[in-house]
């Protein structure tokens, strides 16, 4: 999705400086050193939109303020799932069952890496089911990019595969994922998972 589609905030310089405790220059010495993307005015003043802000912010391991974090909190659905399988026939099963089981909840479906990167950044799921092993963009690297690219809103991550090799589970974990499972799915098991992680949503969104 591009950002004229979303709400938009778009920061300045001394903007960006007051929010994270800088001087302006320092601000702009990140923006001319190429570490911070922004673009320049017809007037030739920086402006910095906020997901690549927070994109900075994450890669150097600064406090993300709040004001960027209300950023996000509305644009993610947190009644929406996407299962990402290529099985179409696991990939549909998950799907009934879901509707089945978390009627509340809207089912979106993608049969490989490349149409889920498309539907998460235009449907916004605030969780995603996601088998490790898909063709185009696998899922380690969907999941690492799912997490740290902020213009998908940091969804859930719930990884699966039928892969028989532990340190699968290991690495997805590390690469952000919120859940594993083995397949043969435990349907169960994901179900709850998937409710666990929606009541730690609704916790945070209270806050």
């Amino acid at each position: 999705m591009s950002k004229s589609a979303k709400k938009i905030r778009i920061f300045s310089a001394l903007e960006v400086a007051n929010l994270c405790g800088v001087v302006n220059q320092t601000a702009i010495n990140w923006i001319r050193n190429g570490y911070l993307k922004a673009f320049t005015t017809p007037g030739g003043q920086y402006r910095i939109y906020a997901e690549d802000l927070t994109e900075f912010l994450d890669s150097r391991g600064m406090r993300v303020p709040p004001e960027l974090d209300e950023r996000f909190k509305d644009d993610v659905n947190w009644s929406s799932i996407l299962v990402v399988d290529d099985d179409a026939e696991l990939n549909d099963l998950l799907k009934r069952w879901f509707e089945r089981k978390l009627a509340s909840f809207t089912i979106h479906q993608a049969f490989d890496g490349f149409e889920a990167g498309r539907l998460i950044a235009e449907k916004r799921p605030g969780f995603v089911v996601l088998d490790i092993d898909l063709p185009g963009i696998n899922g380690h690297a969907l999941c690492r990019k799912i997490k740290e690219d902020p213009v998908f809103g940091k969804p859930f991550i719930i990884a699966m595969t039928g892969l028989d090799r532990p340190e699968e589970s290991q690495a997805i974990l590390a690469e952000g994922a919120d859940a594993f499972f083995a397949k043969p799915l435990d349907f169960e098991s994901v179900t709850s998972s998937v409710s666990e992680l929606a009541g730690k949503a609704k916790a945070h969104d209270a806050q």
